[in-house]
């Protein structure tokens, strides 16, 4: 599915970020307040249809067209990741920013992805190493660049099923889920393309699609993105690799800071993402 981009580049001179699952949430709301803030922002969303959606209530904000792309690409389908990587690099050689935010509720029911891989797994995850590794090029092109993987709480109650990543013999919606924001957590503690750091972070319980899984009720999505956008400014000094639970530095689960667990994980990421 093809990106919609402009026949010309972002200006050289404003920062660009890519935002993905930003249709809605979390996600949408981060998007707006990096624009607010004078970012040339990349807009990603899984069809066209929700993606000019969110353009349009952008837009309606006040942000001025000119700051704003949609990229298209369903996360169930790694090729459409790959081919939304390229147009982006195409169009915007630096990416200065890039916020890994898309995420979706295991189904009740297990359910395996045309790459053959459990759907949030590699939605949550897997969709997102792709991404980053696949612009590299970019997130190098100027120094400074940030990443944030936008992971939960959630990660400290998960394990990693190693023999059996989709979970096809003993399946659960919330262990699968919790795995995949484990691996998300993990996934910032990889080797980062030169010049860029990464994090992950917990933006709090918030009043989004994902609420069910966590409680009853929680912040304004507003209330996280800032927690979100606080991480991505330069002006903020960030630990590379480190785990921010809203804003504040915080242990992440012992597991996810062992190097054992980040060399198995992208061993394991790089045979998924091969093999599709």
């Amino acid at each position: 599915m093809p990106s919609a981009f402009p026949s010309s580049p972002s200006s050289p001179s404003r920062r660009t970020a890519l935002v993905t699952g930003a249709t809605s949430g979390i996600g949408w709301e981060t998007a707006r307040l990096l624009a607010e803030q004078g970012c040339h922002v990349v807009v990603h969303a899984p069809d066209m249809a929700s993606g000019e959606e969110a353009i349009t209530r952008l837009v309606a904000t006040g942000i001025t067209p000119d700051r704003l792309d949609l990229a298209i690409a369903d996360f169930s389908r790694l090729g459409e990741v790959r081919a939304m990587a390229q147009s982006v690099a195409r169009h915007h050689p630096a990416v200065d920013v890039l916020v890994n935010n898309a995420a979706v509720a295991a189904p009740e029911r297990h359910t395996i992805t045309a790459d053959g891989v459990e759907l949030s797994f590699q939605v949550n995850f897997l969709a997102a190493y792709v991404l980053t590794r696949a612009l590299t090029g970019p997130l190098t092109a100027r120094p400074g660049s940030r990443v944030v993987n936008v992971s939960s709480s959630m990660h400290r109650t998960a394990s990693i099923a190693w023999n059996d990543v989709n979970r096809t013999r003993r399946y659960s919606q919330l262990a699968a889920y919790a795995q995949s924001q484990l691996a998300l957590t993990v996934f910032a503690r990889a080797k980062a393309p030169q010049g860029c750091t990464v994090v992950s972070m917990n933006p709090g319980i918030c009043e989004t699609s994902l609420l069910p899984l966590y409680a009853h009720e929680g912040d304004d999505p507003a209330e996280g993105a800032a927690r979100v956008v606080r991480l991505c400014d330069p002006a903020t000094d960030v630990k590379p690799g480190a785990y921010y639970d809203r804003t504040a530095l915080s242990p992440a689960a012992p597991v996810a800071t062992e190097d054992r667990t980040v060399r198995r994980l992208v061993k394991l990421a790089d045979v998924l993402a091969n093999a599709a």
